[in-house]
This record gives C-alpha cells, sequence and structure tokens, in this order.
C-alpha cells in the first residue's frame, strides 16, 4: 500500500491538517467516539492512529482524576503537532499492527477515523483487542460511503476529471469502509464478538471553497501528487463546481456521516 493511501502525511501538511482540517472534519467526533466507549475518570485509555490528537485531547480531559492516555500515530509528523499543542499525553510512535503494549493494558481502546489506511486491518483490530483488559470497550469511527458525503462526492467527482485515477483513489481512501457488512466482516474476522454499528450524521465545514480546496491539497497526501500548476487548477475550477454548497454567509457546509463500531471485551 502506498503512503497516499495510508493516510502518511509530511511535516508540513501535518500543521495544516490540524489548523484546517480537525474543526472542519473531525473535532464534532471525538465527543461522540468518547460517549460510544463510556470513557470515564480514572481510566487509562490507548488512541491508536491519533493524528495530531483531536480524540485523545478530548479523552484526556474526561479520564481525570486519575487517568492516562497515550496516543499512538506512525506519522511523526503529527505526532509533533500532537506534542507541541498537548505535552501532557503520552505521545508514542508506532503502528497499529504491532502495538508496543502487554496484554491487558488499556481500559478503552479507541480509533478515529484511522482503520481505512492501516495496511493489514486484521491484525490491528487483533492488537486493540489483545491490549484491552477484560470489561473493557473497543470503539472505532470510520466515514460512511463516499455517496453519504455529497462534498467529498463532488470533489472526487472533479478530481477525476482533472487529474486522473492515481489522485482520485487517494481522495476515495477515507470512504473505503462504509459499506457496512463488509465493515462488520472485519470485527468478525479478527475474532471480536459482537460488534455494533451505530451510524451518525455529521457536518463538514470551511470557511471558503478555497480554504477547502487549501486543506485538501496542503494538509492531506495530495501535497506530493499536485504541484503548484495542477494545483491553481483545481482551484479555479472548484470555484464553480462546487458553489453548490456555498452558503449565504460564503462559508462551506454538507453532510457527512460515519460509523462507529463498539465492542466490549468479557
Amino acid at each position: 500500500m502506498e503512503d497516499t493511501l495510508k493516510g502518511q502525511v509530511t511535516r508540513s501538511a501535518a500543521d495544516i491538517y490540524e489548523e484546517f482540517f480537525v474543526p472542519a472534519l473531525f473535532l464534532e467526533w471525538a465527543s461522540r467516539v468518547s460517549d460510544t466507549a463510556a470513557i470515564s475518570p480514572g481510566q487509562s485509555v490507548l488512541d491508536v492512529a491519533c493524528g495530531t490528537g483531536v480524540l485523545a485531547c478530548e479523552i484526556q480531559e474526561r479520564v481525570q482524576p486519575g487517568g492516562i492516555v497515550v496516543g499512538l500515530d506512525r506519522n511523526q509528523g503529527m505526532l509533533d503537532v500532537a506534542r507541541r499543542t498537548s505535552p501532557g499525553i503520552d505521545w508514542r510512535l508506532g503502528q497499529a499492527e504491532s502495538l508496543p503494549f502487554p496484554e491487558n493494558s488499556f481500559d478503552a481502546a479507541v480509533s478515529q477515523f484511522g482503520l481505512m489506511f492501516f495496511e493489514d486491518r486484521i491484525a490491528a483490530l487483533k492488537e486493540m483487542w489483545r491490549v484491552l483488559r477484560p470489561g473493557g470497550r473497543l470503539a472505532l469511527a470510520v466515514w460512511d460511503t463516499l455517496g453519504s458525503t455529497p462534498g467529498y462526492a463532488a470533489m472526487t467527482a472533479l478530481l477525476q476529471r482533472l487529474f486522473g485515477d492515481r489522485v482520485t483513489d487517494a481522495c476515495e481512501a477515507p470512504f473505503i469502509l462504509g459499506d457496512v457488512e463488509t465493515l462488520l466482516s472485519l470485527f468478525a474476522e479478527a475474532g471480536i464478538p459482537d460488534a455494533e454499528i451505530r451510524t451518525q450524521d455529521g457536518r463538514v465545514h470551511f470557511p471558503s471553497i478555497e480554504s477547502w480546496v487549501h486543506t485538501d491539497v496542503k494538509g492531506w497526501t495530495l501535497a506530493d501528487m499536485i504541484d503548484d500548476e495542477q494545483y491553481e487548477l483545481l482551484r479555479r475550477e472548484a470555484s464553480v463546481e462546487m458553489k453548490r454548497f456555498v452558503q449565504s454567509d460564503g462559508t462551506v457546509a454538507f453532510r457527512s456521516s460515519a460509523h462507529i463500531v463498539t465492542a466490549a471485551k468479557t
């Protein structure tokens, strides 16, 4: 799996990701995943594929007093941003498929929009289940199908028209686990019993179309795939193609839904 399909970004892209992507897409889901995982004071919690730490920071507030949060990611650039913004959390470099923790280490294991990018999803799920204590809870969020997020369905169609399959595949990658049956089959194959899915609606917000394009390209894997000339072409075309998502105040907003999968370890 090439880096563009693993969700790997450069250090400069990680800064843009934190400044723009987190409030636009990810912030509202941190509380939802935390609620579903039943995070409470005193717990020890592992956040796998933590990125710049939006979920780990939400959990850090909930486990006090006495709790601990470990955020693990394979991307050093993401962790550098996380450490700078939230030094009180234990940030670790590592891979989901080989967690550097013994069995029964955590009361909860969570992951927000990371499962799609794991090289071996079954191995990663087995690892998260392994490090859970009996009575512990697993909670993972993944995006619904591309068609359930109309803004990105339109953006993907535009990228296909302008740049072809490789760039389009990178934009589609976050949505590849949207099918519920496919998603549940991963948990079954990993030996995780009685996994449940709750699908919830959310909303994507960007300050403008230009901000949306800037964030998608400069704060994501597309940064290494689209040169300056192509970026200007995309910006011009998007200003026309994406007008349907512009609100009366000039901001961009569109519906986006996600699945939150949970399981309790007995």
